[in-house]
Formats: structure tokens, C-alpha cells, sequence
């Protein structure tokens, strides 16, 4: 901060001495030494206060950052879930389609015979339960 030599600390000191007294000295040195030390603890809160907000900001921004990359993997996963039930509803009319076109080809069974249901794939997106676990659980 100051570049203070020890020969210049003894010129203030013989300085203080002659004008303020050597009664009065010693308490005029504790009173300034307690203004330096609040005065430095005070630039020390300030020091840490600043740090507090800057690292606040960096947190700040790496939760924004975060955010931003949780949403496009949840845009993603939708879009990708918008396909997959798209196929899979290509899927089911295809094979309703065939199962219709062999309907047609095939005589008109009797009254007595039941007509063979339609076949339906069920992807299970609508549902999106975890599927359980197989293997027993192990308890201690």
C-alpha cells in the first residue's frame, strides 16, 4: 500500500512526540491503531462482500446455464416422444390396413364363427411407469 521505510516511521514518531506530548502520546497511538483496525476490518467486509455477489453471479449464471440444457433435453425427449408415437400410430393403421385387405380376400365366415380381432401395437408411451425389477431385492 505505502512504501514506509523504518527511517521514516522514526522521523513520524520523533515528530508525534514533540507535538503531541509524551503524556499523550501512548493514548493517541492506541486510538489510531483501533481507527486502523476498524478501518481495515471495514476494507476486509467490503472485500468479502464483493466476492459474495460475484460468486453469486457466477452461480447465478451457471443455474441459468443448467436450466437452459435440462429444457432442451426435455424438448428433445418430447420431439423424440412425438415421433415415436407417430410411427407407432403408422403402425397400428398399417396393420389394421392389412388385416382389413386379408378380411376382404377371405369368404364371409358363418354366422357362427367370430371374425378375428384386429391387432393393435401399443408402444406404451402413454405411460411412462419404470418397468419393475426383475431381480430380487437384496435385504441385509
Amino acid at each position: 500500500m505505502f512504501d514506509i521505510g523504518f527511517s521514516e516511521l522514526i522521523v513520524i514518531a520523533l515528530v508525534a512526540l514533540i507535538v503531541i506530548g509524551p503524556e499523550r502520546l501512548p493514548r493517541v497511538a492506541r486510538t489510531v491503531g483501533a481507527l486502523l483496525g476498524r478501518a481495515q476490518r471495514y476494507v476486509n467486509d467490503v472485500k468479502a462482500d464483493i466476492q459474495r455477489e460475484v460468486d453469486l453471479d457466477e452461480l447465478k449464471n451457471l443455474k441459468s446455464t443448467f436450466e437452459d440444457a435440462a429444457k432442451s433435453a426435455q424438448d428433445s425427449m418430447r420431439e423424440v416422444e412425438r415421433e415415436l408415437q407417430a410411427t407407432g400410430d403408422s403402425l397400428n393403421r398399417s396393420i389394421a390396413g392389412d388385416a382389413q385387405a386379408t378380411a376382404a380376400a377371405e369368404p364371409v365366415p358363418a354366422a357362427s364363427e367370430s371374425p378375428a380381432p384386429a391387432v393393435q401395437l401399443d408402444l406404451g408411451l402413454e405411460s411412462a411407469k419404470p418397468a419393475p425389477d426383475p431381480t430380487p431385492a437384496h435385504r441385509a
